[in-house]
């Protein structure tokens, strides 16, 4: 009979309350500092309730891992722009990931003679936390730009996937009945990472929301899987949660690009990225300076920002912070409007915007701003392409139609600035860019940014 370690229960209980609590706390930026705090309180709970609970075998390789795994966080929260924060985050479901497969193959190794009773739980954990870390990778890759952000598809792809899944798949439901056989275990978990590697290889970066969000539901699932092996209860709570919070987000993101999960995973939306400066030429654009900018802004009483991945890669979100603050010295009413997708990570402007350390109450959702767009003075436009796209309203047959997205072309003026008229992820024109109520100011976002704070600082 298996005694009760009450003291390990009752921290394991308290660290899953933190973690609930922690997940609300991320429903809304105000409380999502408060949010990740109740988590870090419980994952610290969680991990000295399991160091204390009388199961440890030696402390060389446990302390060994825990300072090398510190160095590694330490110099990753030091060193990497928050710029850079889907990169980690994607690096970050791959360890997880990684960790439930070795795991599962210790586990494996160690009960392979009586894996009857905990086979599903061991396959289901190898199986997805295989695919999420090598998934995971490619997301990290091209979010880094090491290899390229555009789908890279070929004939028969998507039947090649498919086929790849359903082998791994049967593989899987024969090991529940024979678990005896070390090689089609082994072999699930080389196909397993080939598939993850094949599943992301024909999404293009303006996916990238939705497969982070699903890699972080793939390590929570084989986290809980892990748990169920191994039977420790704070595995499998904290990964349903964390694997429910990501499949819930997933669905989110979809929905705010108007898309399905097998559109996403199959339909290969986001093309090579096409300079169409030259099609200026023919339809003609009408450009803004500094001090056109500027003009604009001091008649204004009311300005939208809507940023976009463009100012997470010009690193431009405390220069509009402070435009925001020379405006509303001015009594200018300041707000800034948040697509679900904008950026390359769930919650990316929000987590920019942020740091720099603008004001909860200014951040906006699209539902909330649209209604109201027809009254701002002023909108201006940071780096972001498809999220204010009109042909997603306009345009049937457009890779982006049906999208919802911030109706920015209905305030009186608006003000983009980009590098150039390259397109979006989507590779689709913009026609916003041709509007007369739109002003395009060109150059690097942070530039252009401190040099209109400049401008209202002259005395």
């Amino acid at each position: 009979m298996e005694v009760m370690n009450y003291p390990l229960e009752i921290t394991y209980v308290i660290a899953s309350v933190l973690f609930i609590l922690g997940l609300k706390g991320l429903s809304h930026p105000e409380s999502a500092r408060r949010g990740m705090h109740y988590a870090e309180i419980g994952m610290l709970l969680a991990v000295i309730g399991t160091l204390l609970s009388g199961e440890i075998v030696t402390w060389e390789w446990i302390i060994t891992g825990m300072v090398i795994g510190s160095v590694i966080g330490t110099a990753m929260s030091v060193w990497m722009p928050m710029t850079a924060m889907p990169q980690r985050t994607a690096i970050s479901h791959s360890f997880g990931a990684l960790a439930a497969v070795l795991v599962g193959v210790n586990e494996y190794a160690v009960h392979t003679e009586k894996a009857y009773g905990i086979m599903p739980a061991l396959g289901f954990e190898v199986l997805f936390g295989a695919l999420t870390v090598t998934g995971s990778l490619m997301a990290f890759g091209k979010l880094q730009a090491i290899i390229t952000s555009a789908p890279i598809t070929y004939k028969g792809q998507n039947f090649v996937n498919i086929a790849l899944f359903f082998i791994t798949l049967v593989m899987f439901v024969y090991l529940i009945f024979f678990p005896n056989n070390a090689t089609i275990f082994y072999v699930m978990i080389g196909l397993s990472f080939l598939i993850g590697i094949f599943v992301v290889l024909p999404i293009g970066g303006a996916d990238m929301p939705v497969v982070l969000s699903l890699m972080n539901s793939y390590a929570g699932l084989a986290a809980a899987a892990t748990g169920f092996a191994i039977n420790n209860k704070m595995l499998i709570i904290a990964g349903s949660l964390d694997g429910s919070s990501g499949f819930i987000l997933s669905i989110i993101m979809s929905k705010a690009m108007n898309r399905s999960f097998a559109n996403v995973l199959f339909g290969a939306v986001g093309t090579p990225q096409v300079d169409t400066s030259q099609l200026a030429e023919q339809r003609p654009i009408n450009r803004f300076t500094i001090e056109d900018t500027k003009f604009a802004l001091e008649q204004a009483e009311r300005v939208v920002v809507v940023p976009g991945y463009g100012m997470a890669v010009a690193q431009a979100q405390y220069a509009v912070r402070e435009l925001s603050d020379e405006l509303e010295k001015r009594k200018v009413k300041v707000e800034f409007a948040i697509h679900p997708v904008a950026g390359r990570m769930p919650g990316h402007m929000n987590v920019l915007l942020a740091e720099a350390n603008v004001s909860y109450d200014q951040l906006l959702e699209m539902e909330v701003i649209n209604p109201s767009m027809d009254t701002v003075d002023v909108c201006i436009v940071i780096g972001a392409n498809d999220v204010v796209n009109p042909a997603a309203r306009t345009q049937k047959g457009s890779p982006i139609y049906g999208m919802p997205i911030i109706n920015v072309d209905k305030a009186k003026t608006v003000i983009v600035m980009k590098r150039s008229m390259a397109t979006g992820f989507a590779g689709i024109e913009n026609p916003l860019f041709y509007e007369p109520n739109t002003k395009m100011l060109f150059g690097d976002a942070k530039n252009v940014l401190q040099e209109l704070v400049a401008e209202f600082k002259k005395k």
